[in-house]
């Protein structure tokens, strides 16, 4: 209902095509500065207290928006300003308030609540724009602005209801700073998450126009009033919904990869159709179309997201895909919004479904993996390193951490294979630097090394590493031939004089 009162609202305080597309922008720039941050705050701080501060903040900013245009006293800049602002409360919220799901829910229910969350949203934009234009026509935006305002009230006594179990851990806190660099450094090094930041991305610079001009598109080109446009959203609302009914049967026919294509072509076709129709109920019929192919690629790209991540991280993870999937929605949507000023809607929505398709190669190099059954659950089997008593290794660093195997030279190249892939993880969990050194003078002796910044960052490392890493760890382990386990060698830089 927020949605539909501010776009609408913009298109009677402004003809330009520009600022109403910036409406979509306002809403959705904030994750490019906050979705990283806010995601590592989600992981170092209490989520349940972050929630209720960012639900504060949103009921606050709406109340604002909400009394400027009850008086009469909203501008166009002052509609993007307070739109920014509720846009950088839920851009703070969002991180924290997927992460929660895994803990509310068993892993292997965890796809199909994460689809729930999405149906329970899709049902909210099918009810919420209809009944929005309707209100927006009747009572004004200023009062819908107010009754989004209220809505807060109920989140604000769910959460403060809920009773949420923190785990203390025993070892010192990140810094913020050490948190963003790892989180960072987790999708880097985790390939099943860059193929979903791709995939999204390419996805939603071309999918954002359809969102961005579709305020236009009902005004100028369908001739239609508030109503008419929230009837359009709860079109395609009522679409997401269906398909979110069928995704499980479908998904038992299609791959994740194939799913994606096949959804990205359909919403490709509903962008052209709605940039050449001036046929009410034909934009309609492809909007409902478009509702279920946006339903399957954003349950999909979640579900990828979520079961790749594990839960140290989990908030930070998903802070860098909103920020590639918000970012891309908030660049495009000012991107599209600038062509439309200078080619007009039906012009810009072709050059946007183009983009769709052109995104889609993407696929042969970025293949979605959605891993339901990896266990990313702590093993906790790395013993604890042996420590001199007189050494206070938890303020120095940084540490170099060796593994000495004894390899069958016939077997070598499997050895180096898996081992690389141990690697990745080293390197994912926590590893500045890693590599595999092969004795010159001995065929059988390989030396994994790898080097944490700090003491602590290491022993944060022990904690990190997942049953489903304890396999691939128990895999290169079983090239080993030595009479007795690998040696692992710890060893701290001693610090300059």
């Amino acid at each position: 209902m927020e949605d539909v009162g501010e776009a609408w609202l913009m298109t009677s305080l402004s003809s330009s095509s520009l600022k109403v597309a910036l409406v979509e922008t306002a809403g959705s720039l904030p994750v490019l500065l906050l979705a990283i941050p806010s995601g590592v705050f989600a992981d170092l701080v209490d989520r349940r207290r972050l929630l209720m501060i960012t639900q504060a903040w949103m009921l606050i900013a709406a109340a604002t928006l909400s009394v400027c245009t009850i008086a009469g006293i909203t501008t166009p800049w002052l509609l993007l300003t307070l739109a920014f602002l509720l846009g950088l409360g839920a851009a703070a919220n969002a991180p924290a308030w997927e992460a929660i799901t895994p803990e509310l829910v068993s892993r292997k229910d965890l796809p199909a609540a994460v689809t729930l969350g999405a149906v329970a949203f899709n049902v909210a934009r099918a009810v919420g724009p209809a009944l929005g234009g309707l209100l927006v026509a009747s009572i004004g935006p200023g009062l819908v602005f107010l009754l989004n305002a209220v809505s807060f009230f109920g989140v604000l006594i769910t959460l403060y209801r809920w009773p949420r179990t923190t785990k203390k851990s025993t070892l010192p806190p990140e810094h913020v700073f050490e948190a963003m660099r790892a989180g960072i450094r987790y999708v880097r090094h985790t390939p099943a998450l860059q193929a979903v930041l791709v995939r999204a991305g390419t996805f939603i610079i071309g999918a954002s126009a359809l969102w961005s001009l579709l305020p236009l598109v009902a005004r100028h080109e369908l001739h239609l009033g508030a109503a008419g446009y929230g009837v359009l959203l709860g079109c395609f609302g009522l679409g997401g919904v269906t398909g979110a009914a069928l995704l499980t049967r479908i998904k038992q026919t299609l791959s994740t990869n194939s799913l994606v294509v096949v959804a990205t072509l359909v919403f490709a076709a509903v962008t052209l159709i709605v940039g050449y129709t001036e046929k009410p109920a034909l934009v309609m019929a492809s909007l409902f179309s478009g509702g279920a192919a946006w339903m399957a690629l954003l349950s999909t790209f979640n579900v990828a997201v979520q079961t790749a991540t594990a839960e140290w991280v989990r908030a930070r993870v998903l802070g860098t895909y909103m920020l590639a999937f918000f970012g891309g929605w908030a660049l495009g949507s000012a991107l599209w919004g600038w062509i439309a000023d200078h080619f007009g809607v039906s012009a810009t929505l072709s050059i946007a479904a183009s983009s769709l398709l052109l995104g889609l190669t993407a696929a042969f190099r970025f293949k979605l993996i959605c891993r339901e059954d990896l266990d990313l659950t702590p093993s906790l089997h790395w013993p604890e390193p042996k420590i001199v008593p007189s050494d206070k290794p938890d303020k120095s660093g940084p540490v170099l951490v060796t593994v000495d195997y004894r390899i069958d030279p016939e077997k070598a190249e499997a050895f180096k294979s898996a081992a690389r892939r141990l690697g990745e993880i080293r390197q994912r969990d926590g590893a500045l630097y890693w590599n595999l050194f092969h004795d010159t003078n001995d065929r059988g002796r390989y030396l994994e090394s790898f080097v944490t910044d700090s003491w602590a960052e290491h022993l944060r490392q022990h904690g990190r590493v997942t049953r489903a890493d304890k396999e691939i760890e128990d895999n290169v382990w079983t090239y080993h031939i030595g009479a007795s386990p690998p040696q692992v060698a710890h060893l701290i830089a001693e610090p300059p004089e």
